[in-house]
Formats: C-alpha cells, structure tokens, sequence
C-alpha cells in the first residue's frame, strides 16, 4: 500500500462504510435478505452488523420483510428517484429557466418536492444589484413559499390531509398559512388560478407548476423579484405571463401535450 492509498484508508470511516455495503447487497435478483445472510456475504458475524442493519432499519433505508429478513426501504427509493427525477428535469428546464431569466431580469429557480419539502435545484440568478437569488440546494416547507404550493397543486385534498396529518405548519416567519385549512384554500387557489404568490424580505415570488407526460406536478419554477419592480405598472402581469409560458414550454419538453 502506497503512502497516499494509506492516507484514504485513516480518513474512512467504517461505519458508514459497513452500512453502503450492506445496501448494495440487494439487487433485482436478490430483493429479500436475512442478517445471517448479509453476515456471511460480507465475511463478518451477525453480531458486526446488527447494530448498523437496526440503524439502517430506523431510518427507512431498510424495511423488516419478516423474521430476521429485511429489503429494501422507501428511503432508498424516494433519494433514488428523487435525484433521477431531478436531473432529468434540470436538463430539460436549464436553458429555459435562463432565457425566462434574460427576458425579464428576475431571478428565476427550479424546485422539485420532497415530502413536505421544496428543494431547490437550479438557479438562472439575476444580474440585477437588488435581487432574491436562493442558492441551490436550498429546502423550504411547501407552505411557506409560492414555489412549494405551486408543487402541491399536484396533491389532492385528501392526500394534503394525509400528507400534513401531525404536521405544525406554525411558527414560520414566512408563508402566512398557520393551519391545514388555510394551506388547502391556498392550493385550491393556485390549482384554479395556475400560479401562486408569495412575499418576504421586500420581495415577491411568483410561482406555477411544471408537469410531465402523465400530467403529474413534477417540478415548480418560479420569478422572483423586488417589491418596487412588482409593484410597477404593467411588471406583475408581464412576469407572470412570461412564467407561464416557460412551464408550459418546460412541461412540452417533459411529454406534456401542448394542448391538454
């Protein structure tokens, strides 16, 4: 072992290690396993790897099939297609999202939802010097930003029920919904409207959903820009026209027919 191959090995940490190994254990073929089984494919006793098959296991990566057996959880699931998901609509919506920018020197993002939650996922950032620019990577509560109830308009009622069941939607300095009711008026509006708004920090963003060849809300975009901008004649209705039309081009490239 060469010095700077000994130096990756004191850096690793076994650990986590041991637990990415056991993941990859299953496959297509191999969807059921038992820890006796995960033991003796990875060379090592039950007893090694109990504690981190039972840590994996609480955190969704893993899911009891029975006695002793595990597969797969729905945390593996919903990472992986979360992030497949994502890059395809991130390649088909990239340019858009930069023309929409170049046209009317908003700040303009892209958020896909997981859970309760809007991620961002692409930024075209406005050249202007007052501007609202979210770094990518960015999570916010659905409720509290136009970009997150725009992607919730994909969700019924009664899945918005099932969905927020046990959930404070209080106590956020933003977003002005405190309540399930006050969310599910807000979804229903922008559902009828197409778009929904939100406001903070001097600054208002205006959101609509994009959607693929099912018709389902796989992603949001949003225009945001200052209060003083919004607020001149003519801008709101030329930013939300604007917005508009780039999801509907968005959602074209997605399989969604032109005309639905």
């Amino acid at each position: 072992m060469d010095h700077q191959q000994k130096a990756n090995t004191d850096y690793m940490v076994p650990a986590l290690k041991k637990g990415l190994q056991i993941l990859e254990l299953f496959s297509v073929r191999q969807r059921v396993l038992t820890i006796g089984e995960l033991a003796e494919r990875l060379e090592v006793s039950t007893s090694a790897i109990y504690r981190t098959v039972v840590t994996l296991t609480e955190m969704h990566y893993l899911k009891k099939a029975g006695r002793n057996t595990y597969e797969l959880g729905p945390m593996v699931l919903s990472r992986g297609f979360c992030y497949l998901a994502s890059r395809d609509i991130l390649n088909t919506a990239a340019a858009h999202l930069d023309e929409l920018r170049d046209e009317t020197s908003a700040s303009c993002h892209l958020a896909i939802r997981e859970g309760v939650e809007a991620i961002y996922i692409y930024r075209a950032a406005s050249p202007q010097i007052i501007m609202v620019n979210v770094p990518v990577g960015t999570r916010f509560p659905c409720h509290t930003v136009a970009i997150g109830r725009a992607l919730l308009c994909g969700l019924s009622d009664e899945t918005l029920r099932k969905r927020y069941s046990g959930v404070p939607l209080d106590g956020y300095a933003s977003g002005g919904i405190n309540s399930l009711p006050q969310l599910l008026v807000a979804v229903a509006e922008a559902r009828r409207t197409g778009i929904s708004v939100s406001g903070s920090d001097y600054s208002t963003a205006i959101a609509t959903p994009v959607r693929d060849y099912t018709g389902n809300v796989v992603a949001a975009i949003n225009v945001s820009a200052p209060d003083f901008l919004i607020e001149t004649p003519g801008v709101r209705e030329h930013l939300t026209g604007c917005l508009i039309r780039t999801a509907r081009t968005i959602s074209t490239g997605m399989g969604w027919p032109e005309d639905p």
